[in-house]
């Protein structure tokens, strides 16, 4: 029998924290090994030798919130997952999750099958957005690009090197597994990044993949 996933819930609001725990617990394939009010509880247990596969976290929690928990995992324990669970919805807060290492993102509308779903699904090592999420940012860029801003920008000259990296960003790898994957430093791929921000003229991840995908620069 396969192991259970072993999951860390950081939740600040403890009757939400112990709900989530007894719907989680009713799975089999789930097993909750601790839960915190905040990240530094959890970077206490993982300093104590918690070895849990996935931290579910919220991002609005004291002492340390999920942005601060996530950057700090993804440094420092870089083998386990982070999946945010918050009330946060717009597009600053998921992509800063994002690239700060967390490897799914869920709205606390999300139903218990879904979080299952997601949980399982970064730890086969894809990244997960819940639905409302990716309609809401889908929306907010195709709104951007009405009327003369849907012109596709032809004269933006890159490079094979950097379709590699604008092709792993699209699949949500951070810039450190972007580094590994291309046998380069995390700077070198924060730079390549910062460049191709420039050259396109976005201002975020979001609006960089939109503008490549549009523009055909990648599929």
């Amino acid at each position: 029998m396969k192991n259970p996933i072993k999951v860390l819930i950081a939740e600040d609001h403890t009757i939400v924290r112990n709900g989530i725990v007894a719907l989680l617990e009713k799975e089999q394939d789930i097993e909750i090994i601790a839960d915190a009010k905040n990240g530094q509880e959890v970077l206490e247990y993982l300093k104590k030798g918690t070895e849990p596969d996935v931290i579910l976290t919220d991002i609005n929690m004291p002492d340390m919130n999920g942005m601060e928990l996530i950057a700090t995992v993804s440094s420092n324990y870089p083998k386990i997952k982070t999946l945010v669970l918050t009330m946060l919805e717009d597009e600053k807060h998921v992509i800063q999750a994002l690239d700060s290492g967390a490897q799914g993102y869920l709205l606390k509308n999300v139903n218990i099958p879904e979080i299952i779903f997601a949980i399982k699904q970064i730890t086969s090592g894809y990244k997960y957005v819940c639905t409302s999420v990716t309609l809401k940012l889908l929306s907010q860029i195709n709104g951007r690009y009405t009327g003369a801003s849907t012109q596709l920008k032809t004269d933006v000259e890159i490079s094979k090197r950097e379709v590699e990296i604008l092709s792993l960003i699209a699949q949500g790898f951070t810039n450190s597994e972007i580094a590994d994957k291309l046998f380069t430093s995390k700077r070198t791929i924060e730079g390549n990044r910062q460049n191709l921000l420039e050259k396109t003229g976005t201002k975020n991840t979001a609006a960089l993949i939109s503008f490549v995908v549009r523009n055909r620069i990648i599929d």
